[in-house]
């Protein structure tokens, strides 16, 4: 027997619209006081209420929560309005100590230097301020430098659930963050 939940799924619908942040499945089903199956199988109708093409919205996963964004071909064109400071746009060598600490992390600021050949202090203090990268702790070695790593608004800024969803490295990419090369 097939359920109609209609008004159920409406509700789970609302407490996404509410949220700011992403949420999981056990907060939506505490604050709507709907079991977990049943929130599980809402989430299922309001992605395929999603997928329509003459929606804006879309239901993601990030960070371990799910929250209601814009698709992507909105998003872009609209960022610059209402995007927060986080969402702003990243220079090049922004982008390019991001990517390092991204896919090398922990990392030092020698090591990425060693990689990049130019000191990347000033990338990491922007990084740091759009909290997209954090002390992670201390390298085991002479000196004890901090370690680097991203953090939850970095997987919000590229709207990814986990590290492990980055893009795949190719061979000769991989190469370039092989340190000493």
């Amino acid at each position: 027997m097939e359920l109609n939940l209609e008004k159920e799924t409406a509700l789970v619908e609302t407490v996404l619209f509410l949220e700011s942040e992403p949420v999981t499945v056990d907060s939506i089903a505490n604050v709507s006081q709907l079991a977990k199956d049943v929130v599980e199988t809402c989430l299922e109708n309001l992605k395929e209420k999603y997928r329509a093409e003459n929606s804006g919205l879309e239901l993601a996963m990030i960070t371990g929560g799910w929250s209601l964004v814009p698709k992507k071909e909105f998003w872009d064109e609209l960022k610059e309005r209402y995007g927060n400071k986080n969402e702003g746009r990243l220079s090049r060598s922004a982008l390019e100590v991001l990517s390092i600490i991204a896919y090398k992390q922990p990392i030092t600021r020698a090591e990425i230097e060693a990689l990049r050949g130019v000191s990347p202090d000033n990338m990491i203090r922007l990084l740091v301020e759009r909290q997209l990268v954090r002390e992670v702790g201390k390298k085991d070695a002479p000196g004890r430098p901090t370690l680097f790593g991203t953090t939850k608004e970095f997987l919000k800024f590229f709207r990814l659930n986990s590290i492990s969803e980055l893009p795949q490295l190719d061979e000769t990419e991989n190469e370039r963050f092989i340190l000493g090369r």
